[in-house]
């Protein structure tokens, strides 16, 4: 009962600090989800977070109550993948491939108009999220995971995919060095998730290197939330490469409050490359 408007503000709330160019510009946009727009890491982040208030209100082990969760989250995060399709949102560069999915010309992002088919990242997603959690009902039978082991896989895998996923999506997002801002969070989270199932298992690391990981961490997700303090929203304008029929990002109009360099990445592109496309 409390679980889902909590996830329902959170995922809002994540939307609002993260797509603020997509925020309808009334006073009521920041609260308008009706038109659009949630954010499944503040969603899942403040779901949590009260749902763990309520277990502890009720005296019932968090951690157990976690696992037994984790499964069920991914079931539902992948029926909420079929909104995507019947929106025609949040979908893939152009495809050439059988499965690829039509898209209307209205829905079509700017610079793609020429294309009629897509990757459809989310039915992506909606396939990985059921096998993730048939995994972890298996490794759960299977194997003895000490709680919250297999919510920690659960935050570890379901990021894993949204770095593969984040690589292949065009729809306008802020860009960091060139890439997808969710394409950290997700990289954080799944390193976190690792860190967390290793250590509900037993490992412990050596405490500076403990608390170096932890402030390193922290430091990333201070940067990548305030987008560098400059870096614009990226609205989607593209070629196809000629080789596996990927979307090249290029930039167009950049509401940026002071200088900032963005470099889209392509083949071949070194470290060096995407280091010079740091905030100035």
């Amino acid at each position: 009962m409390w679980g889902f408007p909590a996830g329902v503000i959170g995922g809002r709330l994540y939307f609002d600090l993260t797509s603020s160019g997509e925020v309808p510009a009334h006073w009521w946009g920041p609260f308008a989800a009706w038109d659009g727009g949630m954010g499944i890491w503040g969603g899942i982040a403040l779901g949590t977070l009260v749902g763990i208030w309520r277990l502890r209100r009720a005296g019932v082990s968090v951690a157990a109550f976690m696992d037994a969760a984790a499964p069920a989250l991914l079931v539902g995060q992948a029926i909420g993948r079929l909104g995507n399709y019947f929106n025609q949102e949040l979908f893939g560069g152009p495809t050439n491939l059988p499965w690829a999915l039509q898209i209307s010309p209205a829905h079509r992002p700017v610079g793609y108009e020429s294309f009629a088919t897509f990757h459809p990242t989310f039915l992506y997603e909606l396939i990985w999220n059921l096998a993730l959690a048939a995994f972890l009902v298996w490794l759960g039978h299977h194997r003895r995971i000490r709680p919250p082991g297999l919510f920690a896989l659960y935050v570890a895998g379901y990021s894993a995919f949204r770095i593969f996923e984040e690589s292949l999506r065009v729809d306008p997002a802020h860009h960091i060095f060139g890439l997808r801002l969710n394409f950290y969070v997700a990289t954080l989270l799944c390193l976190g998730g690792l860190l967390w199932f290793a250590r509900s298992q037993g490992w412990r690391p050596r405490w500076r290197w403990s608390r170096r990981a932890a402030a390193l961490m922290l430091a990333g997700g201070i940067v990548l939330m305030s987008g560098c303090s400059g870096s614009g929203h990226v609205d989607a304008a593209a070629a196809i490469d000629p080789v596996g029929h990927r979307a090249v990002t290029q930039l167009s109009n950049l509401p940026v409050t002071r200088p900032f360099s963005i470099a889209p990445i392509r083949s071949g592109e070194t470290i060096a490359n995407l280091l010079r496309a740091s905030c100035e």
